[in-house]
């Protein structure tokens, strides 16, 4: 009996000591993300996004001007602003003053004067001009004044420059108000609304698939002409 409830005290033990350990490991993490501005999310991401091919198909290049609209937490911008260096500069665009902040933060903990955070508006990014390239990634389906936002894009951009659009793909024939809800947008409307606004599409790559929200994502080049 004795022997029994040793074994069952020595398992209890174990037990809280696994906990304790992964309670720590979980704390850890959070401390890591809130210090780095860097989530587990990031590092898996960079192994399905792929960033550095999306920085090739921008054509970023040191010192390059480029924006990053819908930038959330700034997974694109921070990618961005190690590819144009400090002669170079990033406009981080969100409409939500908590992923602006974000971007903020890291901005300084990082010490990265090319990086600058804009707080945009539904249908203004309020970009500067002569811009290089303009990224849009998992954004595009959440535009409400979507023509708006690309005749401003269009306006910032330089000819010759370079968007790149990533979107989830949605079901067609729907209302345009529904792929909000849905958090996608097929690539055929994405071309046809994108293209109407000046734009000229130029070809579509190798997508990506992200596990965590089963959601399978193409990847699309447009550019402004130059006359």
């Amino acid at each position: 009996m004795k022997v029994y409830q040793s074994f069952i005290l020595i398992l209890i033990l174990a037990i809280l000591c696994a906990l304790q350990s992964t309670a720590f490991s979980q704390q850890r993490k959070r401390a890591d993300a809130a210090e780095t501005g860097i989530t587990d999310r990031d590092r898996k991401r960079d192994e399905w996004q792929r960033p550095a091919e999306v920085l090739e198909a921008l054509d970023v290049k040191p010192g390059h001007r480029v924006a990053d609209i819908g930038c959330g937490s700034g997974y694109f911008s921070f990618h961005l602003a190690a590819r144009v260096g400090k002669e170079g500069k990033v406009y981080a665009v969100d409409i939500d003053p908590e992923a602006i902040k974000k971007v903020q933060s890291r901005k300084e903990r990082e010490n990265l004067k090319q990086v600058e955070p804009i707080l945009g508006e539904s249908a203004d990014p309020h970009l500067p001009n002569d811009l290089d390239a303009v990224l849009i990634v998992d954004t595009y389906h959440e535009f409400r004044e979507f023509d708006q936002t690309m005749q401003a894009v269009l306006r910032a951009l330089k000819p010759g420059g370079r968007l790149v659009l990533i979107d989830g793909e949605g079901p067609t024939g729907r209302p345009r108000t529904e792929y909000h809800r849905l958090h996608t947008i097929p690539a055929e409307l994405v071309r046809e609304e994108v293209s109407k606004n000046g734009f000229v599409y130029k070809e579509s790559r190798p997508g990506f698939f992200d596990e965590e929200y089963g959601k399978q994502m193409y990847f699309l080049i447009f550019e402004k002409p130059h006359s």
